[in-house]
C-alpha cells in the first residue's frame, strides 16, 4: 500500500535556494536508485513553515531509500538547513487525482 512521508520544517530565508537545489538533487538521485518514489510536493504554509511530502508506492521502497540515505553527505547537508524539523509517515487510505 502507498505511503507518504511528511517533513515539517523552517528554513532561513538565506538558505532557501540552497535547500531547493539540494532537494532537487536528492529527489533525482533517489528516483534513479528507487523508482518507488512516485511524487514529491513542497508547500510553504501561512506561518512560514514548509511541508515536504514524499509519496512512495510501498513502505518497503521508502524504508530501503531511508537506509541507503544514511551517512550520505548531501542528505546531511540538506537536513542541516532544516530548522525545527519533524517527520511523520502515514499510509494512504484514499487518494483522488
Amino acid at each position: 500500500m502507498a505511503v507518504v512521508r511528511i517533513h515539517r520544517f523552517r528554513v532561513a530565508r538565506a538558505d532557501l535556494e540552497t535547500l531547493l537545489t539540494q532537494r532537487k538533487m536528492l529527489i533525482d538521485g533517489i528516483r534513479r536508485a528507487n523508482p518507488g518514489l512516485t511524487g514529491t510536493r513542497l508547500t510553504r504554509l501561512e506561518d512560514g513553515t514548509y511541508l515536504d511530502a514524499w509519496r512512495w508506492d510501498r513502505a518497503e521502497d521508502m524504508l530501503a531509500a531511508l537506509t541507503a540515505a544514511q551517512g550520505v553527505p548531501l542528505v546531511e547537508a540538506t537536513e542541516a538547513l532544516m530548522l525545527d524539523a519533524s517527520v511523520t509517515t502515514g499510509e494512504i487510505v484514499d487518494e483522488r487525482p
